[in-house]
């Protein structure tokens, strides 16, 4: 039995019953997080006007990676350890991209000649290229590697490896799950701020996303971290993964209004240097995962599954 199966009303519980496992819901959406990256780094990197080839590593990669964990999913179904050690590679690649992007945001926005102190400021930050975005290539890397490699009974904690090799976490794939959705809402949050920033938090919606944002980690990290928690705990998480849908395409479509013209006039150069239309749908992201949580695991043993 699932941790989360007490907590939901019976008349609720078809509703968890799809006719995937949460895992391969994971996975999917890890596919094609993998290749909405990939797209919205091409627009990110062509502000500049010219993409240098080291900008061209997590645009291919996303469109590949994407690729390829929908090639796994297909070879799943006659191979699932094939499929499986594939994806793993993909996801484990898709983590040292996120950190290396992480690493190249961050050396732009230091002043190498600076005195000790200032060679990296808040201000520095708020203006340099977003060093919280590579980061979301690791996460999906996280949780897709999660995904990939089945868990015994729901909830125990022991993964299958290959053959008959165990590994034994110390905490659910549900507790990891929801603790990794937090860390993802956590990432947007930083870099909601950091770009709202530049505004000077002068328009009361750019404090909508904070907050929800706040919400979302905190009732993330509650569900995950209480060793009995209630419906009314289930609920809160809910809705706050809910309120995140919303704030998505709301902030998309206020980022994009911001980029017209007179007269509603779309001129390209305005949509890549002023506020990234597609970035608030992140938020959009983290609710889709939270609520993929809720999906019931899988119910049997895959010791033999993962062995075929």
């Amino acid at each position: 039995m699932s941790e989360l199966d007490p907590l939901v009303p019976e008349r609720f519980q078809r509703f968890r019953r799809l006719p995937v496992t949460r895992d391969q819901v994971m996975l999917l959406l890890a596919a094609t997080g993998e290749l909405a990256l990939g797209g919205e780094t091409y627009l990110a990197h062509s502000m500049s006007g010219t993409i240098v080839p080291r900008e061209w590593i997590p645009i291919v990669f996303g469109f590949v990676a994407g690729g390829t964990l929908l090639v796994a999913g297909v070879i799943a179904l006659r191979h699932r350890t094939a499929a499986t050690l594939l994806a793993t590679v993909t996801l484990v690649l898709s983590i040292g991209v996120g950190l290396l992007g992480a690493y190249f945001h961050l050396v732009r926005a230091a002043v190498p000649g600076a005195v000790p102190g200032q060679r990296l400021t808040i201000d520095l930050l708020v203006w340099a290229p977003p060093v919280m975005g590579p980061l979301v290539f690791s996460l999906i890397g996280l949780l897709g590697v999660s995904a990939a490699w089945p868990e015994d009974r729901p909830d125990s904690g022991v993964l299958f490896l290959l053959g008959d090799r165990t590994l034994r976490l110390p905490y659910s794939k549900t507790r990891a799950y929801l603790l990794m959705v937090a860390v993802g809402i956590l990432a947007a949050l930083i870099s909601s701020v950091l770009d709202h920033a530049r505004t000077g938090f002068t328009s009361v919606w750019v404090w909508v996303p904070t907050i929800v944002a706040v919400f979302g980690v905190v009732s993330a990290v509650t569900l995950a971290a209480l060793a009995h928690p209630t419906r009314a705990d289930l609920a809160t998480f809910v809705v706050a993964m809910a309120l995140l849908l919303v704030i998505g395409p709301v902030g998309s479509v206020l980022h994009a209004q911001q980029n017209l013209v007179a007269g509603s006039t779309v001129v390209l150069e305005r949509f890549l240097r002023g506020p990234p239309a597609l970035a608030p749908l992140l938020y959009s992201n983290m609710g889709l995962l939270g609520l993929a949580v809720l999906v019931a695991p899988e119910r049997a043993s895959t010791r033999s599954a993962i062995a075929a």
